[in-house]
This record gives C-alpha cells, sequence and structure tokens, in this order.
C-alpha cells in the first residue's frame, strides 16, 4: 500500500506555509483595483473637510425661531465649492445647495420644501431639529485616521475610499510572476498542426487566464514533451519566477515524468496526491527556491486544483493569507450516493428561487469535459465518507463566477 492521501485542507496548509509575499510596489490610484493594500491607508484629509449641508435649503440660527411661520432675512448663498463666509446672525438665513459649506454662526439646515422664498426673505413654514441635514466635519473619517488595514484585496469601493482620503498612489504588491508549462508528448497549442494522437490544450491558456483573475502576471512557457532533460532546461531558465506551475505528468504512468525529472534535479516534494476528486495526482514542492505546482493534465481536474490551491497560493503571494474559496450553502437538486475516501468537487449549474439557490449537478462529471465546466456555476463540495444525500438537502458550493 502507498502512502495515504493528503486531505485537501492539509494540502492547502502545506502550499501556504511553504510560500512568502512578494514585496510590496508603489501605483497610481487609478491602476490599484484588484491590487493588496500593503501598507495601513492613512487619511490625508477629514471627510467631509468641514460642516456641510445634506440637502438644498436655508442655513440659520436655530435660535432665531421663535415661533413658525417666521419670515428670516436672506442674507446671502452658499454653493459647493462657493462658500458663504459671513457669519449668519440671529433674524437671518442663507440660501444653501447640498455639499455646500454650512456658513459660521448656522448651525440647522431648513430644507426648500419647508419655506417659502419672497422679496421679503423666507418664511419658514416647519420647526426644524437643532442640527437638522448638517454633515460634520470629519463624520466619515478625520486626517490621520487609519481608514483601511493590510493586507486587502482592493475593490472598486476602496478606490473610492482612497481617493477621498487623497492618496494618489497606492503601497500594494506586485503582481507575482507565474510561469505555466503544459507537458505532454499528445499536446499541441490551439492553432499548430494537429497530428495523429494529438489534442489542443486547454491547460495552458486556461491557467495563464485564472492567474491574471486572481491577481498574478502569467508567462505562458508553452509546451514542453514528455522529456525530463527539456522540462528541467526549462525549469532552469524560470528559476527567478514567484512560481512554477505544470499540467500534466504529474501521475504514476510511464510517460508521468514531471516529478521524476525534477527530482534529479534536487526538487524537494511537500506532497504527492491529495484525496479528492478530480484533482488527484497535485504535486507540490520546490525546486531549490522556485516553488513548483504539479497539476494534473486532465482540464477539467487542472481548473478544480487551480480553484482550490492556486488560488490560495497566488492570495499567499501576494500577502493575504491563502484561506480556500469561500463556501455557502444551497439546496441539491438531485440525490447523490455516499461518496467514498476523497473528497468530491461535482460541477453543478444553479437556479435561483426566494429561499437558498439549487444546485444541480451534470448528469457526467468526467475530468475531460471542459465545456460542462464552462457551463458550470458551482462545485458542490462532498467530504470524504459523506452520506448519500436527497434532493432538497443542504450542500455546500463553491461559486466559480
Amino acid at each position: 500500500m502507498g502512502a495515504p492521501l493528503l486531505p485537501v485542507a492539509e494540502a492547502r496548509r502545506l502550499i501556504v506555509e511553504d510560500l512568502a509575499s512578494v514585496a510590496p510596489e508603489t501605483v497610481k490610484l487609478e491602476e490599484a483595483l484588484g491590487r493588496v493594500l500593503r501598507a495601513d491607508a492613512v487619511a490625508q484629509v477629514s471627510h467631509p473637510p468641514a460642516d456641510v449641508s445634506a440637502m438644498d435649503g436655508y442655513a440659520l440660527c436655530f435660535e432665531s425661531l421663535k415661533g413658525i411661520p417666521q419670515t428670516l432675512t436672506v442674507s446671502g448663498e452658499s454653493a459647493a465649492g462657493h462658500p458663504y463666509r459671513n457669519i449668519v446672525r440671529p433674524g437671518e438665513a442663507v440660501r444653501i445647495f447640498t455639499g455646500a459649506y454650512v456658513p459660521p454662526g448656522a448651525d440647522t439646515i431648513v430644507i426648500q420644501e419647508n419655506t417659502i422664498a419672497s422679496e421679503s426673505g423666507v418664511t419658514i413654514n416647519e420647526h426644524p431639529r437643532l442640527g437638522q441635514h448638517i454633515r460634520p466635519a470629519g463624520q466619515d473619517f478625520r486626517k490621520g485616521d487609519v481608514v483601511l488595514t493590510s493586507p486587502r484585496l482592493l475593490t472598486a469601493r476602496d478606490v473610492a475610499l482612497l481617493a477621498a482620503m487623497n492618496l494618489p498612489h497606492v503601497p500594494v504588491s506586485r503582481r507575482p510572476i507565474v510561469g505555466v508549462l503544459s507537458t505532454g508528448d499528445e499536446v499541441v497549442l490551439p492553432g499548430d498542426p494537429i497530428a495523429d494522437g494529438q489534442i489542443v490544450s486547454a491547460n495552458g491558456p486556461g491557467l495563464c487566464a485564472f492567474v491574471t483573475a486572481h491577481g498574478g502576471e502569467p508567462l505562458h512557457l508553452g509546451v514542453v514533451k514528455d522529456d525530463p532533460k527539456a522540462l528541467l532546461r526549462i525549469a532552469e531558465q524560470v528559476a527567478h519566477l514567484d512560481l512554477l506551475v505544470t499540467s500534466g505528468g504529474v501521475s504514476v504512468g510511464d510517460h508521468d515524468v514531471v516529478k521524476a525529472a525534477l527530482s534529479s534535479a534536487g526538487f524537494k516534494a511537500g506532497f504527492h496526491k491529495v484525496a479528492m476528486r478530480p484533482g488527484k495526482p497535485l504535486l507540490y514542492g520546490r525546486l531549490h527556491n522556485l516553488p513548483v505546482l504539479g497539476l494534473p493534465g486532465n482540464p477539467v481536474s487542472a481548473m478544480v486544483c487551480a480553484t482550490l490551491f492556486l488560488s490560495s497560493a497566488l492570495a499567499r503571494l501576494q500577502g493575504l493569507p491563502g484561506d480556500g474559496p469561500r463556501t455557502m450553502s444551497a439546496q441539491l437538486g438531485t440525490d447523490l450516493k455516499a461518496n467514498d475516501s476523497r473528497a468530491d468537487f461535482i460541477r453543478a449549474t444553479l437556479q435561483h428561487g426566494n429561499g437558498l439557490p439549487v444546485a444541480t449537478p451534470f448528469p457526467v462529471q468526467d475530468s475531460g469535459m471542459v465545456a460542462t465546466l464552462a457551463r458550470a456555476d458551482a462545485l458542490i463540495v462532498r467530504e470524504p465518507q459523506a452520506s448519500a444525500a436527497k434532493a432538497g438537502d443542504t450542500v455546500s458550493i463553491i461559486l466559480l463566477n
């Protein structure tokens, strides 16, 4: 008997703990989307910078209102970008617009719907609350506040916040450079001549796209034949990369040469083979200082392993914890039989209703069916030894989109 297969979570932990984050760099704010913040972001200004009006109306002193209705003298106007600088005194009001600075002396805004303007001034028809419709200075954040903490994967909302903090440049992780190499005598690139017995590689372009989608910079290394010397030559040429990802050649057949070839040059395997379906022949280790993640050759297996492990590796390289993909609950659309000793990741479609989404597995789960993977919305997660499940039962899923 061989060594027991490694659980999925343990395999992910070994990968993440072996990797260190890449160096930070500073980028323009407009280039920060999808990057990982590498230092706490400190506000350079307060927001708002002064008391501002939340509505169109009139700014006044609350103590001016002795009774309702009451007519006040309009002494000026405050618009966004054009503040009224004089002091508002009792008996006066200033016409004000949304976003404009509240003039000194005013402490309340009366919305224009509760007023009547005339040549003699403005009549207040409804008694306001003290401080009504004023956004106080620093309500959102104040200068010097730590508003975003690192590490953090920056969203479009974060970019807007950083802009409001007056931060035109942001320290982020540089994009990890990841080599993507397909192996196999039978594999050719899209557009190349296809000889008898050969197949077009889905893995190279697909994994490069996956790396890009998860914040990395892919370097497509093409296809290497089942030739240990050729494989080693390429591995030596890319020793400066942050990670090398191979696909194919990691199983136990006579033509699966990746582990043996790398081992002859000093490769130290962290693990080989994981208790999962699809994707059992997963390999991870180091060729000297180069981390190497060896994925199976079947395209579905490769992409499922990328979802479960490569995403965590890329996150860790960018300074994030590298946790596994998030799961959520769904209702099962069909019956499932009891599971064996390997975790199962089942491609499924999702239908959304009033309650939990309904996850329905594809009837055929062959690991070579790329079209099924592309049409899948989620992976149903079946733990080892999970008992049989009925349609309507609650299951865990990983969203693919």
